[in-house]
């Protein structure tokens, strides 16, 4: 042992200061407060970023490829009338806005569901005293039921890809392809989507490949109801609400050349766009469609989405050429 001396003129050094006895605000607190009070302190700290994270991370991908399939779309739905979405002046900037149109009420609907999805599973929780929760807590503690159900709806996913095939081959999707689609998914990825749980990187993977998938599902089905939207509006001369919301012009106008000249007997043509100084029309009466100069065309009366009778449809002198002939 071994000592240390200090000058007389010095004072000794303060010891090591005691540990105090800890001070709590409520030293009586039951063990069920405290960890009521932990929880809540969890649940303000990052419950609700967690779950605006997890939101995120599937609709920001679905809205990706949402984007992209509905660009295939427009030139699916142009295509009815013969011509493409640029010879109808649909730069991508005008594209964009259009798109834009579209997502913005899928996403409404998309949160009003997820909303009305939270509030039945809270009202079907409080029902069962918990019960609910603890269930559903349970499962996704299972990495292999949650990557069996994530695997299956990205199977479910190509059930819009196969409607897609199937009504450009004129044929129903049968029962037949819904299993197919199941077995596709459940064994081409619950084994990856099972690996991916292992890793917090993983599991993030996992969910952006779900919403690429739910987007492209979705896509498609979008296309195959932009291309019979087209062709209604070819037979009736009137845009659903689809089209509507994806900006396609239901215009209509008379014709007059540039001296003033009134042509094709003053009938209606729908103005489909204008590109490179051509406008492209739509002729309801004769169901063809064509160009003309916008240099010798003047544009009069002039209107938006027009009234037509009960039960108006284009074709008219096509009927009777037939019958005359």
């Amino acid at each position: 042992m071994t000592y240390q001396s200090f000058p007389l003129d010095q004072p000794f050094p303060a010891g090591p200061a005691q540990p105090s006895a800890p001070q709590t605000e409520h030293p009586q607190q039951p063990p069920a407060e405290a960890a009521r009070a932990t929880a809540e302190g969890e649940e303000d700290n990052g419950g609700v970023l967690d779950v605006l994270e997890k939101i995120g991370s599937v609709v920001v991908p679905a809205g990706v490829t949402l984007y992209a399939l509905l660009y295939m779309g427009f030139k699916e739905m142009y295509s009815v009338f013969g011509i493409t979405p640029e010879q109808a002046g649909m730069d991508q900037s005008v594209l964009f806005g259009r798109l834009l149109g579209t997502l913005l009420p899928l996403t409404l609907l998309t949160a009003s569901g997820l909303g009305l999805l939270i509030g039945v599973g809270w009202l079907l929780n409080l029902i069962t005293r918990g019960w609910a929760g603890r269930v559903f807590q349970a499962v996704r503690k299972r990495p292999w039921i949650v990557a069996l159900i994530a695997a299956i709806w990205a199977g479910l996913s190509y059930l819009g890809f196969l409607s897609y095939v199937y009504t450009a081959l004129e044929e129903p999707v049968g029962s037949g392809e819904i299993v197919f689609v199941i077995l596709l998914g459940f064994l081409s990825y619950v084994v990856p989507f099972r690996l991916l749980r292992r890793k917090s990187i993983g599991r993030a993977g996992m969910k952006v490949l779900v919403g690429a998938f739910t987007g492209v599902g979705v896509g498609y089905l979008l296309i195959i109801q932009m291309v019979f939207g087209a062709v209604e509006v070819q037979k009736s001369g009137q845009a659903n609400l689809l089209l509507d919301s994806l900006g396609f012009q239901d215009q209509w106008a008379r014709l007059q050349d540039s001296s003033g000249k009134t042509l094709y007997d003053g009938r209606w043509m729908m103005l489909l766009g204008e590109f490179e100084g051509g406008y492209a029309f739509y002729d309801c009466d004769k169901q063809m469609t064509f160009r003309k100069f916008s240099e010798s065309t003047i544009l009069i009366d002039i209107q938006l989405d027009p009234e037509r009778e009960k039960g108006f449809t284009c074709g008219s002198l096509v009927k009777k050429d037939k019958q005359g002939g």
